[in-house]
């Protein structure tokens, strides 16, 4: 949106003001979440947040995100069945990042994989592959 500010939410929110103030968000008015599994630390997805959405994530213990293409908020499971369990919530240290740490049930990726990290992997194992640390210290 025009004259959006890092300042300014987008939408109503009831997100606590001292929260509120730390953020640092796009001009859009969103924060990039990272869902991580908080048992193994996997990596699980990105998705988005608004202040919104992150009061609603702190205060319902399931993750919601803001639909960037449907404009809308959504819960993570409801229409899937494939819950996110928020076990707890942390800024980054420049306070423009959430991580979330949760319990997830079923696929956390749209196409129904488990990670929406695990089609596509640009590079693997570089050590073992001779590209890595360890063939430049040779």
């Amino acid at each position: 949106m025009v004259g959006m500010t890092s300042t300014s939410p987008r939408r109503p929110s009831r997100l606590d003001p001292e929260i509120a103030a730390r953020l640092k968000r796009s001009p859009d008015g969103l924060l990039p979440a990272i869902a991580q599994q908080y048992d193994t630390g996997e990596v699980l997805m990105l998705g988005w947040m608004d202040d919104e959405a992150l009061h609603r994530t702190l205060t319902t213990g399931r993750c919601t995100y803001w639909s960037r293409s449907r404009q809308e908020y959504w819960v993570k499971g409801d229409t899937s069945g494939h819950f996110q369990w928020v076990k707890s919530v942390a800024l980054d240290c420049d306070a423009d990042t959430v991580l979330v740490k949760v319990d997830q049930v079923g696929a956390a990726c749209h196409t129904g994989a488990r990670t929406c990290f695990d089609a596509d992997v640009l590079l693997k194992d570089a050590d073992d592959a001779g590209s890595g640390a360890a063939a430049r210290d040779q």
